[in-house]
């Protein structure tokens, strides 16, 4: 079916969801949740789509941040609240078995960069412009920032970020670890495609439990993710006849 503010298409294995209001810079409100929630919880149970590839559509941004205009005049906190348990896209973000590649370029700001936490490999182009500026505005990241940013960049660098508003470039991404790669613009998507078509050469159990393995061990000591980690390629070798 169509949506108004995302495009979904399934091209065999993978699965591209682009933001789509290009006219506000792909700002994320509230219509986009609920139609990003639709699509990825159709994902989540699609046994045929094995990578699924996020990206903006439009010239300037992936996402420049959320739609302030609709967020922040919420008829009351209590409703919020109910809505959001209800339809939880982040937590569905973080639990999406299938590996989540994120294709950056422009405006990469707020809810933007948080979503973009959220996949698991991220590839952006040279002219890719990185922030949290919740500060700024005097509120506090909604979607995860504060979590995901530190665990991905450290916590020196994540406090920079989150406490100064500080908007950083591509190759400051690079340097930090926030991106995977630069590229041209032209090879962005193909880029992705690439790598999706690699995790594609394998076997999906074993892609889905690594990816399982490293986001839900990340709280545990060592012993407890490394005995995590035993179980499981005891059970997976096992089935196959092998020896760990």
């Amino acid at each position: 079916m169509p949506f108004e503010t995302i495009i979904y298409e399934k091209n065999g294995a993978i699965a591209h969801i682009s933001l789509n209001r290009v006219h506000v810079l792909n700002a994320y409100n509230i219509k986009m949740r609920d139609e990003l929630y639709e699509v990825l919880s159709a994902i989540k149970d699609d046994d045929e789509v094995k990578v699924v590839i996020l990206s903006g559509q439009g010239e300037k941004a992936f996402c420049a941040g959320a739609d302030l205009s609709e967020f922040l005049s919420a008829p009351s906190v209590i409703i919020a609240r109910q809505i959001r348990f209800r339809r939880d896209i982040w937590k569905l973000f973080y639990t999406l078995p299938q590996p989540l590649i994120a294709a950056l370029h422009g405006y990469v700001l707020g809810s933007g960069l948080e979503m973009a936490l959220f996949c698991d490999i991220r590839i952006c182009t040279p002219d890719t412009l990185f922030g949290m500026p919740e500060v700024s505005l005097g509120i506090i990241p909604g979607a995860g920032g504060t979590q995901t940013l530190p665990r991905i960049v450290g916590m020196g660098k994540a406090m920079e970020l989150l406490l100064t508003g500080k908007w950083i470039d591509a190759s400051e991404a690079l340097e930090i670890g926030l991106v995977n790669r630069v590229v041209e613009k032209k090879e962005l998507i193909p880029t992705c495609e690439e790598i999706a078509k690699t995790i594609l050469q394998f076997d999906q159990t074993v892609v889905q439990r690594i990816k399982d393995l490293v986001k839900n061990s990340l709280d545990l000591t060592f012993s407890e993710g490394f005995y995590r980690e035993a179980m499981w390629a005891q059970m997976i070798n096992f089935k196959r006849g092998g020896n760990a």
